[in-house]
């Protein structure tokens, strides 16, 4: 019997970055699926994990910056690899690195790394991912341990493996993702990047040169001391997944647990820093 959905039509002005956030609530009272569109954004939610006030209490839509209205209706389940197939074009990460997908003609480039992303966060598109993709690009990681914290599709790891570290752990708290994530190592033929479900708890006794982290303000904040405490010294850890106004506060935390501020890339409001002890 097929699965029903509800389909939300959200119209989202300006677009960003209230899609974004709309995206991340939204993921966190049930929706599993996103289809960014011209108007703003469609989100799916199982007819079963539906609720009546679902939507009352974000943070986005009572925002006064932001015009968001929507529609919902039931539907039968959708062909999801088919709807972000529609929407995914490969990217290219200065000349040096291409992100496609599978059905993707390959190019002459440096690095070139096959993503199925599924319902997955990290393809490259978004300004988070796409600064991280160019911190691993412009720093050393021949012969350092790293880890990916967050690791949504596992593209980082994957980069960073392809760029010389080694041993390569990444982890995801989410059970998609983790699963994901396993079938891009192999698709990239980096099956020796180890990947984990669980949350910053599986850090405690691990020890890393480079820690890649792009998750969110909140839960960056929450773990920078874990992942001080798993930083060899002199190495790196590089977050993102916050905007500008937040770098203060994100700093500051660091520099709390012996973290130095070395440099930060910007793109759309986005920040992706590097912090070094």
């Amino acid at each position: 019997m097929a699965l029903i959905y509800i389909e939300y039509d959200f119209k989202v002005n300006p677009a960003q970055p209230a899609t974004d956030i709309l995206i991340a609530e939204l993921g966190e009272v049930g929706f599993e699926s996103f289809v960014e569109n011209e108007t703003g954004l469609l989100a799916y939610i199982l007819k079963s994990e539906w609720k009546e006030g679902l939507l009352d209490d974000f943070f986005i839509l009572q925002h006064p910056d932001f015009e968001i209205s929507w529609t919902s209706t039931e539907i039968e389940q959708k062909n999801w690899n088919a709807e972000w197939e529609k929407n995914f074009h490969p990217i290219k990460v200065g000349d040096r690195c291409m992100v496609r997908a599978p059905f993707h003609k390959a190019e002459a480039v440096e690095y070139d790394i096959v993503i199925e992303p599924k319902m997955s966060f990290g393809t490259g598109h978004h300004q988070t991912t796409y600064m991280m993709l160019q911190h691993i690009l412009d720093d050393d990681f021949e012969g350092k341990s790293a880890l990916d914290m967050g690791c949504g599709t596992g593209v980082l790891a994957i980069l960073a493996k392809k760029r010389g570290a080694g041993p390569v752990d990444a982890i995801d708290i989410d059970e998609w993702c983790f699963l994901n994530s396993k079938e891009n190592v192999e698709r990239n033929d980096c099956v020796d990047i180890a990947v984990f479900q669980g949350d910053s708890a599986l850090l405690e006794g691990r020890k890393y040169d480079v820690i890649l982290a792009n998750i969110n303000r909140n839960i960056l904040l929450e773990d920078i001391p874990i992942y001080a405490q798993c930083l060899q010294k002199g190495g790196a850890l590089f977050l993102s997944g916050f905007y500008l106004q937040d770098l203060d506060a994100i700093s500051s935390k660091c520099m709390a647990h012996g973290l130095e501020f070395e440099k930060k890339l910007e793109k759309d409001n986005w920040i992706s820093a590097k912090y070094v002890n």
